[in-house]
């Protein structure tokens, strides 16, 4: 087969860059979390994962000092929403640049919801929530040690909210709960369904 390589320092030479739709599509980490003055804010993030099973770790990049970065360093909590198919809309409109005053809640028309162990509320519309303190903020650098403006903030999930809807006999049916994903180009986004789904079990 013929090979495209680039070194990623010297350009891609492509019409978009590649990596994004390579390592994707990624679940989107929709964040919420709190000011220390009590204003709420929420914003989606395309490098959001889930990194340690026992106890529950998740992890979102803030490429950029955002509003959301400055929440999660003062209070050192936050909350993950599942963003859905038919919240796609709302999820899109909550990323949008705005003062930190603003309330992106009400800007996309959701409603924000108390959470149980920590301050920042979570979006009553998503059916999954992840309650989450924080672990650990790390700015990313190159390999000479120079920072990047990128931050991976990691937090232990302390409380988890599923809607009894997604539950078959006990199990999260993630095919049915309507998951939508970030692809790689400036608009691209995934939904995943029963279609999609096959299973392999781990050899023995």
């Amino acid at each position: 087969m013929s090979i495209h390589f680039y070194e990623p320092r010297n350009g891609h030479g492509l019409p978009h860059d590649p990596f994004n739709a390579i390592v994707g599509p990624r679940p989107i980490g929709w964040i919420s979390s709190l000011s220390q003055d009590g204003v709420r804010n929420l914003a989606p993030y395309s490098f959001f994962n889930a990194f340690n099973y026992i106890p529950p770790i998740v992890g979102f990049a803030s490429i950029g000092a955002k509003d959301t970065l400055r929440n999660v360093q003062d209070t050192g909590e936050f909350v993950w929403n599942l963003a859905t198919r038919p919240l796609a809309e709302a999820m899109n409109a909550s990323c949008a640049a705005v003062a930190p005053e603003v309330d992106e809640f009400a800007l996309a028309g959701l409603t924000a919801v108390p959470s149980r162990l920590v301050k920042a509320p979570r979006v009553a519309e998503s059916p999954v929530a992840f309650e989450c303190k924080v672990t650990q903020i790390v700015q990313l650098q190159r390999t000479d040690g120079e920072t990047v403006p990128t931050w991976l903030v990691l937090g232990e999930v302390v409380g988890v909210h599923i809607a009894q809807e997604t539950l078959k006999d006990g199990v999260y049916d993630t095919a049915a709960a309507g998951h939508i994903l970030r692809g790689g180009g400036p608009a691209d986004y995934f939904s995943i369904g029963p279609e999609q789904l096959f299973q392999m079990h781990r050899p023995r």
